[in-house]
């Protein structure tokens, strides 16, 4: 199916353009991502969000780096202005890789640098495995192969919880009052930028996440096989530039795992954000100043 005309409009707040663009699933969803316009001799960057957040997670990231280069940030299924999926099962990331692929090839992309937070750069892990061709530069944000169990049971606890709240006040409080281990230097001004990001207002009003509730309930289910050896797809990474960007206070990336990641991959640089948990925003001063040097050896 072809790809679906843009509807140009500007962020108001990081004052910023860009053009909303769909492209649609294997199985029918329509998918959005936002396209930043940039420089069309280099690979765009593709952004990634993590599981429970969507395009608007990269506005400050898309505000400093349009212009100089095209800045594609994707809403997963299920997530942000994208199709909700009939069947919950499809929330799972060879679906999600799945679906990138279709991206790909309905918007004639050759190669991007990969942007992935969390479940983001799983995906861009399992990119790297299936179609390698497609990296241009990786930036993996605090994620690994493997995965700290006891981040990974923090992000079952509070996922597909379906809460909502009277004003924006309370969704940053209510966000402040989960995730300040994560960000404890965080200002109001930052919790109120953060729940714009991750909530949208209700046709009731209210104020509630913008994601489907069900994308949960693969999350719940184990494995049949068990847990997935993810670190020989690393490999597919071990020939372009690459950063490993980990929290400093993060329950999901080790600092063992960002080492062993390191190792492997001769083109990466390792930076550890201080003062965070998972996961970096992607505007502390080390995230931007290690985001230069890599795309600095992109182009």
């Amino acid at each position: 199916m072809a790809a679906q005309a843009a509807r140009p409009r500007t962020y108001p707040h990081a004052m910023t353009a860009f053009a909303d663009r769909f492209w649609t699933s294997r199985d029918g969803l329509k998918l959005h991502f936002r396209d930043y316009p940039g420089r069309d001799d280099r690979p765009p960057v593709l952004c990634l969000p993590g599981l429970t957040r969507n395009a608007r997670d990269f506005e400050d990231l898309a505000a400093r780096l349009a212009g100089d280069w095209r800045v594609l940030c994707v809403d997963l299924r299920g997530r942000g202005e994208s199709g909700y999926a009939r069947d919950a099962a499809s929330y799972n990331p060879l679906q999600y890789a799945d679906d990138l692929g279709e991206l790909f090839v309905q918007h004639g992309l050759g190669r991007a640098v990969f942007f992935g937070t969390s479940l983001g750069g799983l995906l861009t892990i399992i990119t790297a495995m299936t179609a390698p061709q497609r990296i241009a530069g990786a930036l993996l944000n605090d994620v690994g192969p493997e995965i700290d169990p006891a981040g990974l049971e923090r992000i079952r606890g509070y996922v597909g919880q379906g809460r909502s709240y009277p004003t924006w006040m309370h969704a940053a409080r209510a966000l402040e009052e989960s995730q300040a281990e994560a960000f404890p230097q965080f200002s109001l001004t930052q919790w109120l930028a953060m729940a714009k990001r991750c909530m949208m207002v209700g046709s009731n009003g209210r104020i509630h996440f913008d994601y489907d509730m069900k994308i949960a309930e693969p999350l719940a289910e184990p494995a049949p096989s068990g847990p997935v050896d993810m670190w020989p797809a690393l490999a597919g990474l071990k020939d372009v530039p690459s950063l490993l960007l980990r929290g400093e206070m993060s329950d999901i990336l080790s600092a063992a795992t960002q080492d062993k990641m390191h190792r492997l991959l001769p083109h990466s640089e390792a930076v550890t954000v201080p003062g965070v948990g998972h996961a970096p925003t992607l505007d502390e001063p080390e995230a931007v100043a290690a985001i230069g040097r890599l795309l600095a050896r992109v182009r």
